[in-house]
């Protein structure tokens, strides 16, 4: 990795659609030159894929939480089970397994308040493993470089 690659990498996480004449010329490169060092951080798996920034307004989710969550047990078949319901939850856009007092911290996405209280309730609080739940609702988000 040198500055040209991390000069990339920054022209593609904001646009992924850019075209390789126009990337070639942000970074100060021949087109060829620029197509070779996309493709080898591609091999090197340091670019992971290409996707599309959705605007979720616009898909109807107006709301957003997070949520830790504590568990009851900490086994692996606890975590397990609760990760699998996690994955075949379309609210949770994000889920990770965080050091601390809670196990796992959520990003909940749903149309609105009484949405997120249905999700709360009626998945969440329903898993056998699960022994606290603590919401943060979020109320503006000033600065998200999620791609």
């Amino acid at each position: 990795m040198d500055n040209i690659d991390d000069n990339i990498l920054r022209a593609l996480s904001r646009d992924g659609r850019i075209s390789n004449l126009d990337l070639a010329e942000k970074v100060g490169l021949s087109a060829s030159a620029c197509l070779r060092r996309v493709a080898a951080l591609e091999k090197r798996g340091v670019i992971a894929g290409y996707r599309a920034v959705l605007n979720r307004q616009a898909m109807g989710v107006g709301f957003t939480a997070f949520a830790t969550v504590g568990l009851n047990s900490h086994t692996k078949a606890s975590q397990v089970a609760f990760e699998r319901a996690m994955s075949l939850a379309p609210e949770v856009v994000e889920c990770h397994n965080i050091t601390g007092s809670v196990e796992y911290l959520l990003r909940i996405e749903v149309a609105d308040l009484p949405s997120y209280k249905a999700f709360h309730t009626d998945v969440i609080g329903t898993l056998p493993q699960v022994n606290a739940i603590t919401s943060y609702v979020v109320m503006g988000s000033p600065k998200d470089l999620r791609g």
